[in-house]
């Protein structure tokens, strides 16, 4: 059973940049994919992005597209999230995710139900 260990999270003033980091306890995902959701108070889970392992296809939500980067170090089994121009709509709670499998990705990779892995989350503050 992987685990997934998320660090980076903190806080930030609008337009500055955070790194989150996500170590696979094994290489369960090498043949799938990995990727980040998050949760802001008061609102539903939301997709952030996802990396198709062995491609390095990558995918972004809409309001992410530009400002995030995702990427992964195949030797490190990790995960990582580069947070750029960051602003207050991004506070959430962010949270790793993987899935074994990277099939019919490119329409599932923005639905929480096909990641089998989830991490403990970790906060992230973007203040005005």
């Amino acid at each position: 059973q992987a685990q997934l260990d998320e660090t980076g999270g903190g806080s930030v003033l609008a337009g500055g940049s955070l790194r989150l980091s996500c170590a696979a306890s094994i290489r369960t995902f090498s043949s799938g994919a990995m990727g980040w959701f998050r949760q802001a108070p008061g609102k539903e889970r939301e997709f952030v992005a996802a990396i198709a392992w062995y491609a390095g296809t990558t995918y972004y939500a809409d309001a992410v597209k530009g400002r995030f980067a995702i990427s992964r170090d195949n030797a490190k089994n990790t995960v990582y999230l580069q947070m750029n121009s960051l602003k207050p709509e991004d506070t959430a709670v962010y949270t790793c995710v993987g899935r074994s499998s990277t099939n019919y990705i490119s329409t599932t990779y923005g639905n929480p139900n096909r990641y089998d892995y989830w991490g403990q989350g970790t906060q992230v503050t973007v203040s005005s």
